[in-house]
């Protein structure tokens, strides 16, 4: 049985209807882990997140910093454990802390503003050409990462659209 990190996505809305109902069927986590310093820290919008939890399912609404401390503590060594992120770095702290992550899906990100490099991978994603090197850092720490939004989406290896 697989325990600790299940599967990461990386998504610009963090926790939201695809995410709460569809992936959250399609991994079956114990635990959803939304990773991300600004919502952590705002009461307003962590309330607004949790309406959104999947019933059966724990929710963790955390800091980076908090997440690294916990699973640096063994806190969910018996959770299966879907981590939800806007930033491919906080992933990347993750398995250099030791966290394994198998699988990485890259599902939705913010448009890049005009003049910013970028690569477009999926209708609602794009990898920034400053992002590359994290992705292929992530990539050599042993985690598979795929471009999808939907589950129903066929899953589309990042190194078809980027050079990893």
């Amino acid at each position: 049985m697989c325990m600790g990190i299940k599967a990461a996505r990386i998504d610009n809305r963090l926790l939201h209807g695809s995410v709460a109902t569809l992936w959250a069927s399609e991994i079956k986590p114990q635990r959803i882990m939304v990773i991300d310093d600004e919502v952590a820290e705002d009461p307003g919008k962590k309330s607004a997140m949790r309406m959104a939890k999947p019933v059966g399912i724990a929710l963790s609404i955390i800091t980076k910093q908090t997440a690294l401390d916990n699973f640096g503590i063994g806190k969910y060594d018996d959770h299966d454990v879907y981590v939800v992120t806007r930033d491919p770095l906080t992933i990347l702290a993750l398995q250099e802390a030791g966290q394994e992550v198998p699988v990485l899906c890259l599902g939705g990100t913010v448009t890049p503003s005009e003049g910013v490099p970028s690569t477009q991978v999926n209708r609602r994603a794009y990898v920034r050409d400053d992002e590359l090197s994290v992705y292929r850092q992530i990539a050599a720490h042993g985690a598979s990462i795929e471009v999808r939004y939907v589950p129903a989406d066929r899953p589309e290896p990042l190194s078809k659209f980027v050079e990893l």
